[in-house]
């Protein structure tokens, strides 16, 4: 697609275990509600609007990249567009957030599912909004793209919408295993479309948010998690003619899981705020990089507190096969300028 080159592959280097000039870093959600410029955009435009405009996606995809010294992009769009696609509507509400009105109840719904959807027709938007925010970016930083796991999707399909406690969705694990099971494969098989597709429109890497596996335990991960995630990294590795676009995990929650993450082949495995980065670097070893993982609540502090943590943090990470982030996605009321002291601080690290 003749993109323009790219200039600063300092966070493709670290994914790789090269050596680097300084730590890359990114923000989980840094497109998005703390920022201005997006809320001005989000009041004139509703959510999913701006996620089906490819225009309107690599707008707001750029923002962050025109306000900060940061070292990746990421197309901004939503884990939900796949629930979508499944032929299941998503609403999101103010105050609230993403909302399912009519969620999965009972095996038998799974019937109503699109099962054999067109990844190309049915998600187009995402993979030229991709495309286009490519040639935008002209070669500043690399692209990456995402998709939401399985079983965090599957939490979606069958609460409804956020929950204190999964209950419903971990029903289904203990009532119906192996429809759980039909569904997780489901999922896993649309999510592997989806990803080699962004790859195809122009992605340089990809994430796979696990935001939901705080609410399992390690046999349960062993049974309806981990083989889904495994899968899903081997099967974009092996489809992929460029085996050059490393692959994120990140587990929120996911600490009893780190050495089975470890195992199934993905670069980089990213890492919550409750995770010390010493013990999970004795425990996955030194052949894979670690990505996070300031406590979003930490860029409440002063711009100083900010740049005693960011230090604190790099210490322990230290500066080999490490991408910094926070440990989960920046929160809606954070001051813009608090990132901003956050990532000039990791620079200066």
């Amino acid at each position: 697609m003749n993109f323009p080159a790219l200039k600063n592959d300092r966070i493709l280097r670290a994914a790789r275990g090269e050596e680097v000039d300084r730590i890359p870093v990114w923000v989980m959600r840094q497109a998005g509600r703390y920022l201005p410029e997006f809320r001005e955009l989000r009041s004139r435009y509703d959510f999913f609007t701006i996620c089906r405009t490819p225009e309107l996606a690599c707008e707001v995809t750029l923002q962050p990249i025109q306000r900060y010294d940061l070292d990746a992009s990421i197309i901004f769009s939503d884990i939900l567009v796949i629930v979508q696609a499944l032929g299941m509507i998503v609403e999101m509400q103010p105050s609230v957030g993403p909302v399912i009105p009519d969620p999965l109840k009972e095996p038998l719904d799974l019937d109503r599912l699109n099962q054999s959807i067109d990844v190309k027709q049915e998600l187009g938007y995402v993979f030229e909004a991709i495309t286009l925010t490519r040639h935008r970016l002209n070669g500043q930083v690399p692209l990456i793209g995402f998709s939401g796991a399985p079983w965090t999707l599957m939490c979606y399909m069958i609460e409804g919408g956020g929950s204190k406690t999964m209950s419903k969705a971990k029903k289904w694990l203990y009532k119906y295993p192996e429809e759980s099971k039909r569904l997780l494969q489901i999922l896993t098989d649309i999510i592997v479309k989806y990803l080699i597709e962004q790859v195809n429109a122009g992605a340089q890497m990809l994430q796979v948010f696990e935001s939901n596996a705080e609410y399992l335990n390690s046999e349960l991960f062993d049974r309806f998690r981990g083989p889904y995630l495994s899968s899903i990294c081997s099967r974009v590795k092996n489809e992929l003619k460029d085996n050059s676009v490393p692959m994120i995990v990140f587990a929120k929650g996911g600490h009893y899981a780190i050495k089975q993450l470890s195992t199934f082949d993905y670069d980089i495995i990213g890492l919550d705020w409750t995770i010390d980065p010493v013990e999970a670097r004795k425990i996955v070893g030194n052949n894979i990089t670690l990505q996070g993982n300031l406590d979003p609540c930490s860029l409440y502090g002063t711009p100083e507190q900010i740049k005693k943590m960011v230090k604190n943090m790099v210490s322990k990470f230290t500066k080999h096969r490490y991408i910094a982030n926070l440990g989960h996605g920046i929160y809606p009321d954070v001051d813009p300028e608090h990132l901003r002291a956050m990532i000039d601080a990791v620079h200066e690290c």
